[in-house]
């Protein structure tokens, strides 16, 4: 995997596929340096996903999308399709357990795989089809901006305050963001006044991408850490809560970073509304509920090394990296498809049934 740098510009993007391969920016080296890996085949891109070089739901979906369209061309003839992307196929799927738009990707991949072509168009196909993938979801992103600042109008007006967690925006995303999304649209309407990112331990996301993404547009932002949330919302009125997901079971239930779950127990509390944005793709109609989620453990460094400081005094971690958030403390989803107020099955079965709105 090469490694090149990159002049600070006001424009990013956090995938984009050139003539060498899929160039993405290097996640982990923000907001200190803007560093560009260069993917040039299905195992550079699965290295990238595993050490979160590149992150967030949808991102990573993208991201596999193109390892196999960068598989094909590198085989460049087969026999057997199915057969020869197997491995590649495999190893992408194995990265990252948690977000369900990595496997939605690779099976529209394998869809395409599995149509009859002639043989040397099955490449071009694969990558027309990540192309594909990528255009849609930002302007799924665009859509959901749009309905989610409509939702933040419809219960008040005024500029108002929110939470955000994690980082959900055009470095998670095919560009524009999620919760983010959201948050831009909303911020250019003049319905938000100070955004409060949570610092999202162990990684920063909040700290390190969101603060990043969001000082880089003129939007208010403040730090804060992750256990401040509670006095933030006791001491400051906040409107709302508004977070991406990583998967969203049939019923409503949502996984996203570590930390949403306490953080949406502290939003009822407090009497703040909680609301999830997320593309459908990130919407499982085959897991009945969230307990059968699978949620991603990582490595007990992550915790015990801050900076050059080791901290290991010899007890044992545990390093979820997702927790699930019941629906009943969720006020509303915001899909490109659409809204759900106080999410349930039913609701979500509806959804799912429907078009893109456009």
């Amino acid at each position: 995997m090469a490694v090149e740098p990159a002049v600070l510009s006001e424009q990013f993007q956090a995938l984009a596929w050139t003539a060498e391969g899929l160039r993405l920016l290097d996640q982990r080296q923000l907001p200190g340096s803007e560093i560009y890996l260069l993917c040039r085949s299905a195992e550079d891109v699965a290295e990238a996903i595993t050490n979160m070089s590149v992150r967030g739901a949808p991102a990573i979906g993208i991201a596999a999308a193109y390892g196999i369209a960068l598989a094909a061309r590198e085989l460049g003839s087969s026999d057997n399709w199915s057969a020869a992307l197997e491995p590649s196929f495999a190893l992408l799927e194995g990265t990252r357990p948690t977000a369900v738009n990595l496997a939605w990707a690779l099976r529209m991949m394998m869809q395409q795989v599995q149509r009859p072509l002639q043989d040397s168009d099955m490449p071009a196909a694969l990558l027309a089809l990540a192309k594909q993938i990528h255009d849609s979801d930002r302007e799924a992103n665009l859509t959901m901006g749009r309905l989610g600042a409509q939702q933040l109008r419809k219960y008040d007006k005024r500029a108002q305050h929110v939470i955000t967690h994690c980082n959900a925006g055009a470095l998670a995303t095919g560009g524009f963001g999620t919760a983010l999304g959201v948050i831009r649209t909303a911020h250019a309407a003049g319905l938000i006044e100070q955004v409060h990112a949570n610092e999202t331990r162990p990684w920063l996301q909040g700290s390190r991408l969101t603060a990043w993404e969001l000082v880089r547009e003129g939007i208010p932002v403040s730090l804060q850490a992750d256990l401040a949330v509670g006095h933030l919302m006791k001491e400051q009125t906040v409107s709302w809560v508004i977070v991406g997901a990583d998967r969203i079971a049939a019923n409503g239930d949502v996984a996203n970073k570590i930390g949403t779950y306490a953080l949406a127990v502290l939003a009822m509390h407090h009497g703040v509304r909680f609301m999830v944005v997320a593309p459908s793709s990130t919407i499982d109609m085959q897991l009945e509920n969230g307990d059968l989620i699978p949620l991603e453990e990582r490595d007990a460094d992550e915790l015990l090394i801050v900076g050059n400081r080791q901290l290991d005094t010899g007890a044992e971690v545990f390093n979820p990296v997702f927790d699930v958030t019941p629906a009943d403390l969720i006020d509303v989803i915001v899909t490109e498809k659409g809204i759900i107020e106080r999410p349930d099955a039913r609701k979500l079965a509806d959804l799912m049934s429907r078009q893109r709105l456009h």
